[in-house]
């Protein structure tokens, strides 16, 4: 995924904190704690401390934030001739929200719909029948729930705006108040930190302390986020409030979010670091490393050196190979980072990392919900 900086006035990129959007990914941690698992207490104390009205209502409209994280709740990118700055508190968020016009708004509300479509510039199912009618049918393959609130947005926008910002500020009393008081010195922190980091250090070093899955190509004139998803959009364009904005949270980890949807200020949503977290392995080596071990000789390769060290003559006499057939083998094992050699005397001994391999599959449910 990449950003297109070219022209764009360095003073346009900015960290900032954002309320709604922590909300955001706080009740995506709620209705997925397993992509969360450092948040299970909360997320249990949370959900178990909910009023069965909430609870419900909640559950209605979870499409918003579990399977798709919708652009509502970064709404300060979405509005026509605004400055494109967050809110100081939820409720300013919330006031941005509702400036966002009709057709933002349904889209967003109904980005689940049409994911597929998200970086087209698919025009609004309120004025395209087309997009309408697709909005329906996929909606209703979702199930009865989303299917009437789908019917219900195209049908009265300005009804569903109040029973969601009504939604939001019944979350902010029952939990997120107490959960956002006690986050945001810690986001502000970070915000403050990559500013600072960007002013004196430039903007290649503030991305990287971003996170090492976002960096700034040799030109200087493109941020690249290394994730599964594909899509660009230009920062500089005419937009709202052309630029680009960070918000740190402490709820997202391992998702690293990017808006990028066409006409929308661009936003890279980030979880701030923590030391226990880490570093998420590139897509590329990920993948790198499962086709290496995928083949049935290898993966009888690392039987042997996963328990000890072996040198290429053992392992070839073993499997009744030939040398070179195994120093093939070990060199794509080597490549992807699985192993490890040293030389004893005039002997290369190779050995299967096992941490490394051990980490495969967090690395890979990290780099597919990244």
């Amino acid at each position: 995924m990449t950003i297109d900086i070219a022209g764009l006035d360095p003073g346009r990129i900015v960290f900032e904190t954002s309320p709604l959007a922590e909300l955001g990914l706080a009740l995506h941690a709620l209705s997925e704690p397993g992509h969360h698992p450092g948040l299970h207490g909360w997320a249990t104390a949370t959900t178990t401390a909910l009023v069965p009205d909430l609870a419900d209502r909640l559950h209605e409209a979870e499409f918003l934030w579990r399977n798709t994280f919708s652009d509502i709740f970064m709404a300060f990118a979405g509005v026509r001739g605004g400055n494109g700055r967050t809110g100081a508190d939820l409720a300013e968020d919330l006031d941005i929200l509702d400036r966002l016009d009709d057709e933002r708004f349904v889209a967003a509300a109904l980005e689940f719909t049409c994911a597929g479509l998200y970086g087209a510039g698919a025009p609004s199912p309120l004025v395209d029948a087309g997009m309408r009618a697709r909005a329906l049918d996929m909606a209703a393959a979702r199930g009865p729930q989303q299917a009437e609130f789908a019917k219900q947005l195209l049908t009265d926008p300005a009804s569903v705006r109040r029973w969601i910002r009504r939604l939001f500020e019944d979350c902010d009393q029952a939990f997120f108040a107490d959960t956002w008081q006690r986050v945001r010195v810690q986001l502000a922190a970070d915000a403050r930190h990559k500013t600072d980091v960007l002013r004196r250090k430039g903007l290649g070093e503030a991305m990287g302390a971003v996170s090492t899955a976002v960096s700034l190509d040799a030109a200087g004139d493109r941020i690249r986020i290394d994730k599964l998803t594909e899509g660009s959009t230009d920062a500089a364009a005419p937009a709202v409030g052309a630029g680009l904005t960070l918000i740190p949270t402490s709820f997202g980890w391992p998702h690293l979010t990017v808006l990028h949807a066409p006409g929308w200020r661009p936003v890279i949503h980030y979880p701030v670091h923590r030391p226990e977290l880490p570093s998420p392995a590139s897509v590329e080596l990920l993948q790198l490393r499962m086709e290496a071990l995928a083949h049935p000789m290898r993966m009888r390769l690392c039987r042997n050196i996963a328990r000890s060290p072996y040198t290429t003559g053992e392992l070839a006499d073993t499997h009744g190979i030939t040398s070179p057939e195994v120093s093939r083998h070990l060199t794509v094992l080597k490549r992807a980072g699985l192993i490890t050699t040293r030389r004893r005397g005039r002997y290369v001994l190779h050995q299967l990392d096992v941490t490394v391999v051990a980490r495969l599959g967090s690395d890979f449910l990290e780099g597919i919900l990244r």
